[in-house]
């Protein structure tokens, strides 16, 4: 009897030891935190579709969004820690979502990051008609004009609200904050005329500066963007340091196994390696993520600045607008 109990345990050993080093044996899903046909969609599926080859396994994209991103979050949080489910989220979901909505998890020892994936600028436009012709002729032009100014955000937490939060505490100006449900009717606006600024993802709005329907006075980061070079940086038009990268991660349910962990991770090394990738993100006006934020490590520590910088501004905003 104690023979076949040892056979029958030794059996069982092996057989958890194959299914851990056949990872992965089906599919494994990517939740994206937002609609389809967004740049976090996009990057998703490309990013996606490229791992499908390194791990020998369909990649299905599924979109859960809803609460700033936390639903998507949540059900990642309550999924198995077996490298089946992931997400790959950004600033909003990541970031200012969780200064805003109440939630059951710690976004920072909840989940096992993957990787970082890409990173855009955000850049402060407006209407083609406004007076000032650049950063330096904006700031005086909103003091004298306190009324004026009317900039589209898509509210409090999310990327644009805080930005231009952020120009206004780096300026010292004040201007109305004109809430709205997505993206796409603030550039309505912005081009009609009805609202004066915003300060979106700047990829997703290339086109109108490129049409020349908008004026684009800074990219808030600390080099030019390749997309647009001839747009200054927000340090060269006069407010240095005020940085925003618009940056996309891959998380795993905390508890995954470090071997699956590292196969993820190989995964999706190779895609941000491959051309095709490369191409397509810069087609959207982002930068692949630099190999060295490509570890597990790296995207904890970026995240976790990202929080602790990001928190406080959003509360401290949020409770003004009470």
């Amino acid at each position: 009897m104690t023979r076949i109990l040892f056979a029958v345990l030794a059996t069982l050993a092996g057989i958890v030891t194959a299914a851990a080093q056949a990872y992965p044996s089906r599919p494994v899903t990517i939740l994206v935190p937002f609609a389809a046909g967004g740049i976090t969609d996009i990057v998703a599926r490309v990013v996606g579709e490229r791992m499908k080859t390194s791990l020998g396994q369909p990649v299905v994209i599924e979109n859960v969004g809803g609460a700033g991103g936390t639903i998507a979050v949540t059900r990642l949080h309550r999924s198995p820690p077996d490298g089946y489910t992931l997400v790959v989220g950004q600033w909003t979901s990541h970031v200012g979502a969780g200064a805003m909505f109440p939630v059951t998890f710690d976004y920072l020892n909840d989940f096992q990051p993957i990787s970082m994936l890409s990173i855009g600028p955000l850049w402060i436009i407006a209407n083609k008609d406004l007076p000032p012709k650049d950063l330096r002729e904006l700031i005086p032009w909103l003091k004298a004009n306190p009324a004026r100014g009317a900039t589209g955000t898509t509210g409090i937490g999310g990327g644009i609200h805080m930005c231009m939060v952020y120009f206004q505490n780096n300026t010292g100006t004040k201007f109305p904050l004109v809430p709205y449900k997505g993206a796409a009717p603030i550039m309505q606006d912005l081009i009609a005329g009805q609202i004066d600024l915003s300060c979106p993802e700047a990829g997703q709005t290339l086109p109108q500066y490129r049409a020349g329907t908008i004026k684009a006075y800074a990219v808030l980061q600390n080099k030019r963007w390749f997309a647009a070079p001839d747009v200054p940086t927000i340090d060269e038009a006069g407010v240095p340091g005020m940085h925003f990268p618009f940056w996309h991660g891959m998380w795993a349910p905390k508890g995954t196994p470090k071997d699956v962990v590292g196969k993820i991770n190989a995964a999706v090394k190779e895609a941000l390696a491959d051309e095709t990738v490369r191409k397509r993100f810069a087609d959207l006006g982002h930068e692949v993520a630099a190999a060295d934020q490509q570890s597990p490590a790296a995207l904890q520590a970026f995240h976790k600045a990202d929080i602790e910088k990001w928190w406080p501004l959003i509360r401290a905003a949020n409770e003004l607008q009470k």
